[in-house]
C-alpha cells in the first residue's frame, strides 16, 4: 500500500499522505466525514446529470442527516439548449448562493458530455464562500494532469479502471488535503483506519492514522492491488503531462475526422446521418473522451460498431463516447474507427 501511494502521487499532484487506494464505499466516506450542514449552510451543490454513483451518495447522505433532498441537494443546470456547464455560469452561482452550500461536488470531467472543468477557479470560488470542495476524478484520473494539493481541493475520489487501466471493479482512490492531516473528525472507521506501526496492539484504542489513510476501512483485495501498482509503475516512466500533449492531438485528429464525414455542413459527408460532437472543443475544457450524438437511435449504430470489433460506449438517451486513449492509441486507431463508424452507418442507413 505504502508503494502504491508514493508513485502514484505524481498524477494527482498529492502531498505525500494524501492519497490512497481502496470508489463505491469512498463515494459515502467522504460525504460522511465531509457533510456536516447547519441551519444556514446545508446544501450540496452538483451538476444537474452526475454520475448515479455520486447522485445517490449525495441524496443518501441528506437523508441520514435528517434533511430532504428537496431543500439541500441542488443542481447546475447548461443555458436553455446547451449540454455542457459555463464556467462563468458556475461560478456566478457559487458567489450567489455561497453562504448556504455546505459541499460544492463537481467531476473533473463529465462523464457524459467530456467536458473538463476549470477545477482550479470553481474550487477557489467555492472556498472564498466558506465551503467544501470536492472532486469526483474518476473520468480525469490518468487522463489529464491533476493539482489537487496545490489547487486547494478539500478532497476527491476516482476509480481506476478508465485510464488507470485496471479493470472493471479495480481499486478507488481518495485524496485529502493536508490540512486535514490530523483532523479527527467524525468518521465511518475501520481496522484500516489505524496506523501500521500499532495496529496489531489488539488493544482496541483507536490511534487513527494521519491524513486519507485514516479513511481507509479495510485490507485492499490483493488482485485489486496488484493492477493498480502495475500501471502506476508505467506512469512512473512517462510523463502525464507528455502524454497530454499527445491526447490533445489525438483527440483533435478525431474530431476532424468526425466532422469532415459526418458533419451536416461538410461537403464530404459520407452518410445520411449526422453526428454532433457535444464535447467543448478547446483543449483546456475536456480529455481524451469526445462524445457523439447521432440523428439515429444509438440502437442502431452501437451494434454495427461492435461488430467491427470498435470498443465504444454507450450513454442513454443519445450519446456514444469515443476515447482514443493518450497511452495506447494511436492516429490509426482513430481512421480505423472513423472507417468503421462510415461503415456502420451505412448499414444502419439501409435498416431504416
Amino acid at each position: 500500500m505504502l508503494v502504491m501511494r508514493n508513485c502514484g502521487y505524481a498524477l494527482l499532484a498529492a502531498s505525500a499522505g494524501g492519497g490512497v487506494s481502496g470508489w463505491g464505499v469512498y463515494c459515502e466516506l467522504r460525504e460522511t466525514a465531509f457533510y456536516k450542514p447547519t441551519d444556514a449552510r446545508h446544501k450540496i451543490l452538483l451538476e444537474s446529470k452526475a454520475f448515479p454513483s455520486d447522485h445517490y451518495a449525495i441524496e443518501s447522505q441528506i437523508r441520514l442527516h435528517g434533511r430532504t433532498v428537496e431543500e439541500s441537494m441542488v443542481f447546475l443546470n447548461p443555458r436553455e439548449g446547451e449540454l455542457c456547464l459555463r464556467t462563468e455560469d458556475i461560478l456566478s452561482y457559487i458567489e450567489e448562493h455561497g453562504e448556504e452550500i455546505a459541499i460544492i461536488f463537481l467531476p473533473g470531467v463529465q462523464y457524459y458530455t467530456g467536458q473538463l472543468f476549470d477545477i482550479h477557479s470553481i474550487t477557489r470560488a467555492g472556498k472564498e464562500q466558506g465551503c467544501l470542495v470536492g472532486w469526483d476524478m474518476a473520468h480525469a484520473f490518468a487522463n489529464v494532469p491533476l493539482q489537487l494539493h496545490y489547487w486547494d481541493v478539500d478532497f476527491a475520489c476516482w476509480c481506476s479502471y478508465k485510464y488507470g487501466c485496471t479493470g472493471a471493479g479495480g481499486l478507488a482512490g481518495l485524496f485529502v488535503h493536508e490540512r486535514f492531516k490530523t483532523d479527527k473528525r467524525e468518521r465511518m472507521l475501520g481496522w484500516w483506519s489505524h496506523r501500521i506501526e500499532s495496529r496489531f496492539n489488539m488493544d482496541n484504542v483507536l490511534d487513527l492514522d494521519d491524513g486519507a489513510a485514516g479513511y481507509r476501512i479495510s485490507n485492499p483485495p490483493i488482485h485489486l492491488v496488484v493492477p493498480v501498482m502495475g500501471i502506476l509503475e508505467v506512469f512512473k516512466k512517462v510523463s502525464l503531462e507528455d502524454l497530454r500533449s499527445r491526447s490533445c492531438y489525438l483527440t483533435g485528429y478525431l474530431e476532424f475526422l468526425v466532422k469532415h464525414f459526418f458533419a451536416e455542413a461538410s461537403e464530404h459527408r459520407a452518410s445520411k446521418i449526422s453526428c454532433v460532437i457535444i464535447t467543448p472543443e478547446e483543449f483546456h475544457e475536456r480529455g481524451c473522451q469526445l462524445s457523439l450524438r447521432f440523428s439515429v437511435s444509438i440502437d442502431v449504430i452501437y451494434p454495427e460498431l461492435v461488430k467491427r470489433g470498435v470498443a465504444v460506449d454507450k450513454r442513454y438517451p443519445d450519446v456514444i463516447r469515443v476515447t482514443p486513449v493518450h497511452l495506447y492509441n494511436n492516429y490509426v486507431d482513430c481512421h480505423r474507427f472513423v472507417t468503421a463508424l462510415i461503415e456502420a452507418c451505412k448499414v444502419a442507413e439501409a435498416s431504416l
